[in-house]
């Protein structure tokens, strides 16, 4: 395993493989013997980076969420799991209600809210101290300020770590972080934003985003990180959800006449490093010149050692130039 630092402090920075699990379906659609298997297997590789949220997986079901935490609550009970392990959790996307979602009726990003919804997931995680606490998504009803120091409370007392940011628009991040300084509290340092090889169009509206997407990991926030040594970001769905093997899984917003390149080129680096296209994207992240940790969930310890295996390949300047330039 291969290991990057997250967050500045001494205090609260960690030492965090690579590669991180994702655990999104952890105790709904992968059942608890299967997501054990695959928590087990990807610690004794050296993994120690898990991500999840609080609302995951409500969807599912049509509850509320928390199905994620419990199961990684009881692995770590199960198998004496300390600190070791850095866990990540999201708050502010998760519904209110049952049968609602984050698009409607999310709890949001008051300041009763991160301190009532941190010491929930804590008590679902079984830990004291949330390593990593994101934003999960954008709530225009409550002042930044408000938002800023709501987390900031929290890593003050010691019941959170760093502190993340989801799903927002760029500019949102930064006048939060420039809030943050200027009161000499801490702001976010880890950003968790969708990523991969092929690129979307950012100009696709939906639901949450009226205005084209700000999920994705677009241009603005690429360059933010040049810019921003001690920042990261965590890159979910780096594997397009399958869709490099399951062309038919592509998103419509992958649909546009700058794929076929990136794809053409993805599958001839595979073909010369006799890997799977699947570990030339994850390879291809973890090895830039960007402080990028892919961040994939998978259904199955089969999965997990093919991304295992991205870890160690190492992918030319000439190969990696091909991949850069493919548009």
């Amino acid at each position: 395993m291969k290991y990057r630092t997250i967050g500045t402090d001494p205090k609260t920075r960690r030492e965090v493989s690579v590669l991180a699990l994702g655990a999104m379906l952890f105790g709904s659609r992968t059942d608890e013997e299967t997501a054990f298997a695959v928590l087990d297997r990807y610690v004794e590789a050296g993994g120690n980076f898990i991500d999840t949220s609080d609302n995951y997986a409500f969807w599912i079901d049509g509850g509320q969420g928390g199905q994620s935490e419990e199961l990684l609550g009881r692995w770590r009970r199960s198998r004496g799991i300390g600190g070791e392990i850095v866990i990540a959790t999201k708050l502010g996307a998760r519904p209110l209600a049952p049968g609602t979602s984050y698009v409607d009726n999310a709890e949001g990003l008051s300041a009763k809210v991160i301190r009532e919804a941190a010491e929930r997931s804590r008590e679902r995680l079984g830990v004291d101290r949330l390593d990593l606490l994101y934003a999960h998504v954008e709530d225009h009803a409550v002042p930044l300020r408000e938002t800023v120091e709501g987390f900031a409370e929290l890593v003050a007392e010691g019941t959170v770590g760093l502190l993340g940011v989801s799903n927002h628009a760029v500019w949102r991040v930064e006048r939060a972080r420039s809030i943050a300084a200027a009161a000499g509290l801490p702001g976010y340092e880890v950003f968790q934003y969708a990523h991969s090889h092929l690129r979307p169009r950012y100009d696709v509206p939906d639901d949450l985003f009226p205005d084209g997407s700000l999920g994705h990991a677009g241009p603005d926030l690429l360059g933010y990180l040049r810019e921003e040594p001690g920042l990261t970001l965590v890159a979910y769905s780096p594997l397009l959800k399958g869709a490099y093997t399951h062309p038919d899984r592509l998103p419509a917003d992958f649909d546009h006449p700058g794929t076929p390149a990136r794809l053409q080129v993805l599958r001839e680096v595979a073909r010369e490093t006799g890997a799977t296209v699947n570990q030339v994207v994850l390879a291809w992240q973890i090895g830039g010149t960007l402080p990028i940790i892919p961040l994939a969930g998978v259904s199955s310890v089969a999965q997990l050692e093919e991304n295992l295996a991205a870890i160690d390949l190492e992918l030319t300047e000439e190969q990696r130039a091909r991949l850069d330039g493919a548009h």
